[in-house]
């Protein structure tokens, strides 16, 4: 066997997707947390978008890009945890080349669509603390819609090519993939074709759209901190940068793990495998989860209009 899997004729139909090494025993037992966090992200995200789509009192920039932060959560989501939950559930580890390539398309696709999103709504912030009274006449509907378009045209329009590229490559060496669902430098790194093309695209889709993503909130952060220092009152600083705070937590919940993770890569750095797995899941599976808890909080509109909706379905029962 092992001189038909060192033989460059052999390869693989299928990959095998791995859980958290050296808690295998503990599997059923991380189903229970795992899939508690599938449930609120589903319910949390659903809330939102829900609220925000039946009251039109709602549908301003602010909300809209809200709205459209909980669809990518929610596709993030429900990308990435069925093959987690399968391990944890049922043992089932394998996963056939089209269902991963998939996977993979939708898991990118959502993850560009999120970084996008929050760029828009670092846009949004620094439009209405610095220049408050062009706000509605800049971001109308209709741009809005052209924003949320091109967000959607950009993000397909560079993760169609990844699994049409993959299609191409043979995997003869090894078929375990390193997380519980497929991320493409993790696939090309099993190949044994030539995936220089692979890595070069790879390397140029991150870096045009989550890196620049990242440098231009960066930026529009310090437009805002240079409009809310030249507020004269104390009040007014407070009052302007706390409509930030939302915003500021999306960014650090969806950016600190993948640069934690990519510098742990660069940097060479030996640290146990699970360690790296649960930075992954940490980008993948957290924010969908604490994005509508935040904003629920620090939003009063959004927890006002979700007690009265509660209401509403109480006092019809009654």
């Amino acid at each position: 066997m092992m001189s038909l899997l060192n033989s460059s004729d052999f390869t693989f139909s299928s990959f095998l997707v791995t859980g958290i090494p050296g808690l295998e025993g503990m599997y059923m037992w991380l189903s229970i947390p795992f899939t508690m966090l599938f449930f609120m992200t589903l319910a949390g995200n659903i809330t939102i978008m829900l609220v925000i789509w039946t009251d039109r009192s709602l549908h301003v920039p602010m909300y809209l890009f809200l709205a459209m932060l909980s669809a990518s959560d929610l596709g993030l989501s429900i990308s990435a945890f069925p093959t987690m939950l399968k391990i944890y559930w049922l043992q089932a580890r394998e996963i056939s080349f089209p269902a991963c390539f998939t996977q993979m398309f939708f898991i990118h696709t959502f993850q560009k669509f999120e970084s996008a999103v929050i760029l828009a709504m670092a846009f949004d912030r620094y439009v209405a603390i610095s220049k408050p009274l062009h706000y509605a006449s800049i971001l109308t509907s209709g741009v809005i819609a052209k924003i949320g378009l091109a967000i959607l045209l950009r993000s397909l329009a560079v993760e169609i090519p990844l699994p049409i590229l993959l299609r191409r490559l043979r995997f003869c060496h090894s078929n375990v993939l390193s997380h519980s669902y497929c991320l493409h430098p993790d696939i090309i790194k099993l190949s044994c074709s030539n995936t220089r093309i692979n890595s070069i695209f790879g390397l140029f889709v991150i870096l045009s759209t989550m890196i620049v993503d990242f440098l231009l909130i960066l930026f529009s952060y310090v437009l805002i901190l240079k409009t809310v220092l030249s507020i004269a009152s104390h009040g007014g600083r407070l009052k302007a940068l706390n409509t930030c705070i939302s915003h500021l937590c999306a960014v650090v919940l969806f950016f600190t793990p993948m640069i934690s993770l990519s510098m742990l890569h660069r940097t060479g750095l030996k640290l146990p495998s699970h360690v790296y797995v649960l930075l992954a899941n940490m980008h993948f599976l957290i924010p969908p989860v604490m994005n509508p808890i935040v904003y629920v909080v620090k939003t009063k509109q959004i927890w006002d209009r979700i007690v009265r909706l509660l209401c509403k379905k109480r006092s019809g029962k009654s």
